[in-house]
């Protein structure tokens, strides 16, 4: 029997640290078996890596996926000019590179570009006569009006429109938490909500557990960073636009005195730079940032955290969930939340009993949390972030949200 063939149009994919591109390569390479992948994406550059191909596109392959490589401009994080060019770049090349594929039976899109990544899907859906898989791991421009991107109020009303089009065509909507679920169905006012299904994003739980500080991987890393002997409260993960992160720092000049606490993180983002002018503006000491690490050495960065911070902005509820949550449940790492009440990542919190919660900008909170969870007995400490790997082992595999995705699509593809 032929294989049907399926599209993904991604952005980030392996090997980019983006943890979408992450966890979309574990999705291809897991359903490579069952359909013809053809993969369109930038060519890497997430972290900062510079690409040296001149060619617009590049072909590629990755085991039995065909991957098509996008040639974009550098940007730069801090500016929406150079943003908005990117992103206008990526939706012309990715078109042109969808239009140019043959024998398409479905297109798989992801929400980035916010509100275009989904546009790209439904062009082709029409432009292709295909079937239209849209995955949802961000909702914009709820996502961008949390923050006030902007405050023209005409392009909020402009691409909501646009993105409730692309869920109205797509042939299944797929969002990745039971609050965004909720989203979608206000966004349609409970009337004729597109088909849609919920699966959880993940991590690799058989690469990342639980591991004793004396690992020796992990050992290296604490020495070359000077971390030894520190309660290391950590941050993993991109340090964008979404959370609140420029202003969670400056409760670290609080524990400016505190010799034995360290706060990491580990990351880029667009308001990196401005964390570290206020770090080094207060001269404090015990605040390290590190750029992202390699993959295969993640399984041991998470392990180096005694706590693990997970954040969202005020506004995000229903909108987005942070991913990092699955690496660090895997990990048995404990977990302070800021996040607003029974949102995804909050619920998930509260059901496995891995950390606390705190909610979006209550700093002085956030404080008395780091403080409590500093002074925890190490047992207490350890059963805490080990009740949330007891969990994922239960609840949140791989291979669960694997299988669902491999179920939705041959539905989709067979209806």
């Amino acid at each position: 029997m032929t294989k049907k063939k399926i599209v993904f149009v991604i952005n980030y994919f392996y090997p980019d640290y983006a943890s979408t591109g992450q966890l979309l390569t574990e999705l291809c390479l897991n359903l490579q078996k069952d359909f013809k992948i053809t993969v369109i994406a930038a060519q890497p550059g997430y972290a900062g890596e510079n690409s040296t191909t001149t060619k617009l596109f590049e072909e590629d392959q990755l085991e039995n996926i065909k991957i098509i490589r996008i040639r974009l401009p550098k940007v730069d994080k801090t500016s929406k000019l150079s943003r908005i060019r990117y992103i206008f770049y990526y939706f012309m090349l990715a078109n042109i590179a969808l239009l140019k594929e043959k024998g398409i039976d479905a297109i798989y899109t992801i929400s980035q570009p916010p509100v275009l990544g989904g546009l790209i899907g439904t062009i082709g859906k029409f432009l292709k006569r295909s079937k239209h898989i849209y995955n949802i791991q961000d909702f914009n421009p709820e996502q961008a009006a949390a923050v006030s991107y902007t405050n023209k109020q005409f392009i909020f009303n402009w691409a909501k429109k646009v993105d409730k089009l692309n869920c109205r065509y797509s042939d299944c909507v797929i969002v990745v938490g039971n609050d965004m679920s909720e989203t979608l169905k206000k966004r349609f006012n409970n009337q004729n909500v597109p088909n849609h299904i919920v699966i959880n994003n993940w991590t690799n739980e058989d690469e990342i557990v639980p591991l004793s500080k004396q690992d020796e991987n992990i050992q290296i890393f604490l020495k070359e960073n000077n971390l030894e002997d520190k309660f290391i409260v950590m941050y993993s993960g991109n340090i964008g636009l979404y959370y609140d992160l420029e202003n969670i720092i400056k409760v670290t000049k609080h524990f400016k005195e505190y010799k034995d606490i360290a706060f990491v993180f580990i990351g880029e983002g667009a308001v990196k730079k401005d964390m570290q002018a206020f770090v080094n503006s207060n001269d404090i000491q015990n605040v390290h940032f590190l750029p992202y690490q390699p993959k295969e050495f993640i399984k041991y960065s998470l392990n180096v955290a005694d706590v693990h911070l997970v954040v969202n902005q005020k506004g995000i509820k229903g909108v987005s969930v942070p991913s990092k949550i699955y690496g660090v449940m895997a990990a048995g790492k404990p977990v302070l939340g800021v996040l607003e009440q029974e949102s995804e990542a909050q619920m998930l919190i509260e059901n496995s009993r891995c950390g606390v919660v705190v909610e979006p900008q209550d700093y002085s909170e956030i404080i008395n949390s780091i403080e409590e969870l500093y002074s925890l007995e190490k047992e207490k400490l350890v059963t805490l972030g080990l009740n949330g790997r007891d969990y994922l082992d239960q609840h949140l595999k791989r291979d669960i949200s694997i299988n669902k995705y491999r179920e939705t699509l041959k539905q989709v593809l067979e209806s």
